[in-house]
């Protein structure tokens, strides 16, 4: 399968319908990264980043697309147009039935946002700008993986606002999503650093 045969997934949808088309494209019960790397070309880092990023929302569950979310990430930082997921990871499979879910479930939260979507060329659409919200997805990563109460959801949903302007190459809301991602990823830092400092006292106490 290719971009081309894709039901327009990646044009102009808020974040439920692209996802129920991409479900629409894979018609089994699961969905490999590979396979939706492979379809969705130049276009597939925002694709893969909105749906990795999504279950960071809910609790438990954003620790797990961590890794390979660090990845994709740290290769667009480094400016690759297509990602190239190690096997094991393009290996790894989303149910359709999740996807759906989620979708449902953000797309009540990023309503207002998603209806102001649409292709607006700036600094964000660049090839500098994209490398930034590389990086920035990195760090959010590494904020998924590292353990810490509250401090999933906040960077996840500034950069699943950053994702949707990327699929859409529109740089205002990509601007937004990079302010949002920037202001929770120090919430997340600060109380990551907090839970340290904690911990290291303690430790002084009990030793």
């Amino acid at each position: 399968m290719t971009a081309e045969d894709l039901p327009q997934a990646a044009d102009s949808a808020p974040i439920s319908r692209i996802v129920a088309e991409v479900a629409a494209a894979f018609p089994g019960e699961r969905i490999s990264l590979g396979e939706m790397a492979t379809a969705f070309g130049d276009r597939a880092f925002g694709m893969l980043l909105l749906l990795l990023l999504l279950p960071g929302l809910l609790p438990g569950m954003a620790s797990v697309f961590g890794t390979p979310l660090l990845i994709l990430g740290v290769q667009m930082g480094l400016g690759l147009r297509v990602p190239k997921l190690p096997g094991i990871l393009a290996r790894q499979t989303i149910k359709r039935s999740d996807l759906l879910r989620l979708a449902s479930a953000s797309s009540k939260g990023l309503g207002r946002i998603e209806r102001y979507v649409r292709p607006r060329p700036g600094f964000f659409t660049s090839a500098i700008g994209e490398r930034i919200i590389g990086w920035l997805t990195a760090y959010v990563a590494i904020m998924l993986i590292l353990p810490g109460p509250g401090t999933n959801g906040p960077p996840a949903f500034g950069n699943i606002v950053m994702a949707l302007g990327l699929i859409e190459h529109d740089s205002k809301v990509t601007g937004w999503g990079v302010a949002l991602t920037i202001a929770g990823c120090a919430f997340a830092t600060v109380v990551l650093g907090a839970m340290v400092w904690f911990a290291i006292k303690a430790a002084g106490w009990i030793f």
